[in-house]
């Protein structure tokens, strides 16, 4: 019995559902709605139909060019006719080109074959070896995947990486006066504002965006082992590198003028690299605000109808920033392995660049997955002000840092009695609780100017943020 017919069981005598239409991985089961944007981009489907662009742009160059005997200028209505097999790609292409590539057992190759059949409906008919000529079918691949890659990027992911980078920015914005406890080495610390720490966040994602958006696409058409031999012995007259350079450039993308068989992938290291760093950067935003609502900084808004645990009815969990940590990390797992990878080729050629090539869409995905529940949650999220003024309340030793900078300060003025201030500081707070009136009395006794000990008294550890809200405005 096959396989994958209707009514194939398993060993066990459950029914197969390899037939079903099922996905195997969930970023094209449960995750599909977030997901489905990059098919556009990245699939198998999407990947045809850039090579197709790719061959008829190549077919479109080469006649304008003038670069064979023969050859003229095509008509407009050739252009536009030849063009559409690129718009008009759909399901039923797809399909058709599956067919093609059972026979010929090459996906290039049933890619020239699919626009060879539809040349002669162009009048073209005698031009069909002008498809795919003097091309390896790395000089296709490539710039496909190039164009691929760059249309998700500038279309999916860099939107939804800004969107969640504004959240971040706004919420910064909104809270930049509202003063926080620090925690270095998870103990409390000199105090800051929430906006402040937030802006920080927003800052470092801002920097890696920036990065994407330079990145450079490249590309190359330069036959089976990047020396034009094919090129020249067919017509060793024509300026071969001139022509690959204008077509590659007017593809939109940045011409590699000295490969071997592959366009070397050196910037797609440099763009799986940028992406990672950023996800990593998110990643630690994840576990900082995770850990903000395990102790009561931030309140989570019920979603109606939602079940946080199947047995305990109280319980709103974090679930948005901890599916974004997964993502985060799958998609890092993913692009580490791509940049690392397809930098590397023995001698002029191998294919491990090819089966690798086939994840990308999977790091993309895993990433704009995580983006879209850092957006959800970050929505879902309301500050709880009254916990962050408590946490200040209970820990006043954080101003000993104030008071013995202070004392610093007051001794090279000349104030007399400032001696030793931090171990002075230290005895009365490493390992103590130290509340407001203690820490007043401490500051009274130290014989301070009367300026400087005005300051001290008046400070507070909600005051006590220096130009945390400034540094939030920016």
């Amino acid at each position: 019995m096959p396989e994958n017919s209707a009514d194939s069981v398993l060993s066990d005598g459950r029914v197969s559902l390899a037939s079903s239409g099922i996905a195997l991985g969930p970023l094209d089961g449960r995750y599909r709605p977030q997901t489905a944007p990059l098919v556009d981009y990245l699939s198998e489907a999407a990947l045809n139909r850039d090579r197709i662009r790719v061959e008829v742009e190549w077919f479109i160059h080469l006649a304008e060019q003038g670069a064979l005997a023969g050859l003229e200028p095509l008509t407009d209505e050739q252009k536009d006719g030849l063009r559409r097999i690129v718009t008009d790609f759909n399901e039923d292409s797809v399909a058709e080109l599956a067919e093609t590539e059972a026979v010929t057992v090459h996906d290039v190759k049933a890619v020239e074959y699919y626009i060879g059949k539809r040349l002669d409906g162009l009048g073209l008919g005698r031009l069909k070896p002008l498809v795919h000529f003097a091309c390896t079918s790395e000089d296709i691949n490539n710039l496909s995947y190039a164009l691929g890659v760059r249309d998700a990027v500038a279309n999916v992911w860099l939107p939804a990486a800004r969107g969640v980078v504004e959240q971040i920015e706004q919420m910064a914005a909104e809270n930049a006066e509202v003063p926080m406890l620090s925690r270095t080495h998870g103990q409390p610390a000199t105090p800051t504002t929430l906006g402040k720490e937030l802006a920080v966040t927003a800052h470092r994602l801002s920097r890696q965006t920036a990065r994407v958006e330079r990145q450079e696409f490249l590309g190359k058409i330069n036959g089976a082992t990047g020396t034009y031999a094919a090129h020249v012995a067919a017509a060793p007259a024509v300026n071969w590198q001139e022509i690959s350079r204008t077509f590659v450039e007017g593809l939109g993308l940045t011409w590699n003028p000295l490969t071997t068989q592959i366009e070397s992938h050196d910037w797609q290291a440099e763009l799986y690299a940028d992406i990672a760093r950023f996800n990593r950067i998110l990643h630690n935003f994840c576990t900082d605000i995770w850990s903000y609502i395990s102790i009561g900084y931030f309140k989570q808004i019920p979603v109606a109808g939602a079940t946080g645990s199947s047995t305990m009815p109280h319980k709103v969990n974090p679930i948005r920033f901890e599916n974004a940590e997964a993502n985060l990390e799958l998609s890092c797992a993913v692009l580490d392995s791509l940049a690392s990878t397809l930098v590397t080729s023995r001698w002029q050629r191998d294919l491990t660049d090819s089966s690798s090539q086939r994840n990308i869409g999977i790091g993309f995905g895993h990433s704009v997955l995580a983006l879209s529940n850092v957006a959800k949650g970050l929505k879902q999220l309301d500050v709880a002000e009254e916990v962050l003024r408590k946490d200040l309340d209970s820990n006043w030793e954080v101003l000993g840092e104030a008071v013995q900078t202070v004392m610093r300060a007051e001794a090279i003025a000349g104030v007399e009695g400032m001696e030793n201030p931090y171990e002075r500081l230290k005895e009365l707070t490493r390992g103590h609780r130290v509340d407001a009136e203690r820490m007043k009395e401490f500051v009274k006794g130290l014989g301070l100017s009367e300026a400087a000990e005005k300051r001290l008294l008046e400070l507070t550890p909600q005051a006590y943020t220096g130009v945390a809200s400034e540094l939030a405005g920016r």
